[in-house]
């Protein structure tokens, strides 16, 4: 699915001066848009074609710190370039900067020219492309939370992101007079994105004071990638045009709920037929949809990771906070990781409700796709619904605890390997073990202040 905008019509927009700036922009490793700002006049005339980066953007963490021990990008190797290639179909102007399009780049090696194994679009690309050589596509939409706040994003930097004030003092699930007082910023929201080509459904209060949700309509897994990096990327810069700060940590604060990204995917023939539909089967589902659903079951923990890639992430898996702690399924169950949708309708599909709103969705979608597909590809059998409490569930499946945990699994997943590659595997696993020795090494207040006095 491609944006309706094209270089055509934004040869016409510079033209007539309504576009002075086009940011080109790559996708990294933690789900941000890297890139630069062209003169838009200088866009049209080469820049469309390609444009350059230092390799380093696909080998950092999320402080920009040049990480050792990566196969692909080094001191040793001279950190090189990648070529960004623009994809034109995601060109789009982008209307809460003034004069601004924007388009979304693939990362290329520099001499072959072929795609970055390790960048997330082409991660997510390839999961696709072996969908299509069976005959099939994804549809996906995630869900995405996070929090707003009455301070600026330099105000909260000033303060050591302490004593910050929420945008609301209570729970505002659902609610409409308080989500009134922050109409401003989410009306914002809502009205930017669906300029920027990116159809909005709603925005609500979610489960916490100052906690919201933005929902934006289903695509093709691509496209709904793009789409949530590009309103992730969105909300953050009209929230502070308007002197106001929004974070999408999983859990920024103990007594608060996490922020989740909730993703709904089902399987489509290439000639738009429901494939996860079966007006025979229990509650709708085809034997595809029970061979999806049960390799997502199967490689749950193995694909935590891309759900989870943070130490935070992994605060948020508490019981009774609307984010699961066991990997199972069930039927219309918010409390099971895994949760049946739309049940004997063509819209029947499978919710993830593991990631969090700190989640990169190209490596989030290729995970859960690779499973699903792993899934069908060896007629895996699906258990039977988990009925109940899923927080109270005795020997069943558990999401892992630690990113330490979910590491080794990801490492260790043949069907990761396989669907991925070793070198891509390998890449994300340094990743994941650079993040964790940065937090051990580091003192946290929580530790100062149970030990100053007490130890």
């Amino acid at each position: 699915m491609s944006s309706s905008y094209t270089i055509d019509d934004l040869r016409k927009d510079v033209a007539e001066g309504r576009i002075d700036t086009v940011l080109a922009c790559q996708v990294d490793m933690q789900g941000r848009l890297m890139g630069k700002r062209f003169q838009a006049e200088y866009f049209v005339e080469s820049a469309w074609k390609e444009t350059h980066s230092c390799n380093y953007l696909q080998a950092t963490d999320i402080e920009m710190e040049t990480v050792s021990g990566y196969k692909a990008t080094s001191w040793e190797k001279g950190y090189g370039d990648y070529t960004m290639k623009p994809d034109l179909s995601t060109l789009r102007r982008i209307p809460w900067l003034e004069g601004t399009a924007l388009v979304l780049c693939d990362v290329l090696d520099h001499h072959t020219h072929e795609e970055v194994a390790h960048s997330p679009r082409a991660i997510l690309k390839k999961q696709v492309k072996r969908l299509e050589d069976m005959g099939m596509k994804a549809y996906m939409a995630s869900e995405l939370e996070f929090f707003l706040f009455d301070q600026s994003y330099e105000a909260a930097h000033a303060s050591g992101y302490r004593n910050l004030k929420l945008a609301s003092a209570y729970n505002e699930d659902y609610h409409i007079f308080q989500t009134t007082k922050e109409e401003e910023v989410m009306r914002a929201i809502r009205t930017g994105l669906q300029g920027a080509g990116i159809p909005v459904e709603n925005s609500k209060g979610e489960a916490s004071a100052g906690q919201e949700e933005i929902n934006v309509r289903y695509a093709d897994a691509l496209a709904m990638a793009d789409r949530h990096a590009i309103i992730k990327n969105g909300c953050k810069e009209i929230a502070w045009s308007k002197g106001k700060a929004i974070t999408f940590l999983a859990k920024w604060n103990y007594n608060a709920a996490g922020s989740s990204s909730h993703i709904h995917q089902s399987l489509w023939s290439l000639e738009e037929k429901p494939l996860f539909f079966d007006h025979t089967g229990k509650y709708g589902m085809s034997p595809l949809m029970h061979n999806y659903v049960a390799g997502l079951l199967a490689h749950a923990s193995e694909i935590t990771y891309f759900l989870a890639p943070y130490i935070n992430s992994y605060k948020r898996f508490m019981a009774g906070t609307f984010a699961p702690t066991k990997a199972i399924w069930s039927k219309d169950n918010r409390t099971a990781g895994y949760r049946l949708c739309g049940e004997e309708t063509k819209g029947i599909r499978i919710e993830c409700r593991v990631g969090g709103s700190d989640l990169n969705p190209y490596l989030a979608f290729a995970a859960l796709l690779a499973a699903g597909i792993d899934g069908i590809e060896n007629k895996l059998e699906l258990e039977a619904p988990f009925v109940g409490d899923a927080y109270g569930g005795k020997d069943i499946r558990e999401i892992p605890r630690t990113l330490r945990s979910a590491a080794i699994a990801m490492t260790e997943s043949a069907m990761l390997r396989k669907a991925f590659g070793d070198e891509v595997i390998d890449h994300y696993t340094r990743a994941a073990e650079w993040e964790q020795e940065e937090y051990d090494r580091r003192i946290t207040d929580w530790e100062v202040a149970r030990g100053f006095e007490r130890a």
